[in-house]
């Protein structure tokens, strides 16, 4: 009897948020190397257009939906639109993020709002749209992309900060709420991570210094790294899990920085 489960994804269609490059992207490539079709959402095309064409030389159907995930209605109509040529999503990955560097003296309302926008409010709409079908199919697998940053006090800036805390605190409520409809709602919580939108902070050498000193393993972590961790939580491998936030940050949030 083989009492391992199975980390493989086959006959399963994911949907994956800001998928264009960085975390997204990454994510994206590895379900499909585990088996998955995948639906790319983001603004960019041409960026969706380059990780479908990973996606589809690895023999795996990759959908392009350009939206813009702050907009309610482009979800709505997005998401519609993906139940209707998939026929079904079995994974959901809220991944869309963005970040403004500001001290807390100099946020702005426009400011506020944007980072609000797209780093929460986007996935809580497409949780709840995508969860409705979830729980007619009976049951699914939903992953939010926090941080460290939702859980210790970061110089990443509080408005972001707070998104990633609701995040983590919204898995959680999800977890409660839907699991008798067999919904599994998880998130990851990354640290520093080498990507585009982090690649000139990383060239700091005072940054980065400062960085690796609160990193056991002295290292910032590369994007394969965060992919085994997406594959678990949407694989039947983590068929008990929910309601968790698993991070994957070389161990920094031992310290907090």
């Amino acid at each position: 009897m083989n009492v391992l489960p199975s980390f493989q994804l086959k006959d399963k269609v994911a949907v994956v948020t800001g998928a264009g490059r960085g975390i997204g992207q990454a994510i994206a490539v590895g379900f499909a190397d585990a088996g998955a079709d995948v639906v790319l959402m983001a603004r960019t095309m041409s960026d969706l257009e380059d990780t479908a064409k990973i996606i589809q030389e690895k023999g795996q159907k990759a959908y392009v939906y350009p939206t813009d995930l702050t907009d309610h209605d482009q979800i709505h109509t997005s998401v519609e639109s993906i139940l209707v040529e998939t026929g079904k999503v079995d994974i959901l990955v809220n991944n869309a993020g963005m970040n403004i560097r500001s001290s807390a003296f100099e946020v702005t309302d426009q400011e506020w709002q944007t980072i609000m926008d797209t780093n929460l409010r986007s996935a809580f709409w497409m949780s709840q749209k995508v969860g409705k079908s979830m729980k007619e199919a009976g049951g699914g697998r939903i992953i939010n992309i926090a941080s460290v940053a939702g859980t210790t006090a970061l110089r990443t800036g509080v408005v972001y900060a707070s998104t990633k805390a609701a995040l983590i605190q919204m898995t959680k409520n999800l977890a409660l709420e839907w699991g008798e409809y067999g919904i599994n709602v998880n998130s990851i919580g990354p640290w520093y991570f080498k990507t585009p939108l982090t690649e000139k902070l990383l060239k700091d050498e005072e940054y980065l210094s400062a960085i690796l000193d609160r990193t056991p393993l002295k290292r910032v972590g590369v994007l394969p790294e965060l992919v085994g961790p997406a594959v678990f939580l949407a694989s039947d491998a983590a068929s008990y899990v929910t309601g968790q936030t698993l991070f994957v940050d070389g161990g920094m949030t031992i310290y907090g920085f």
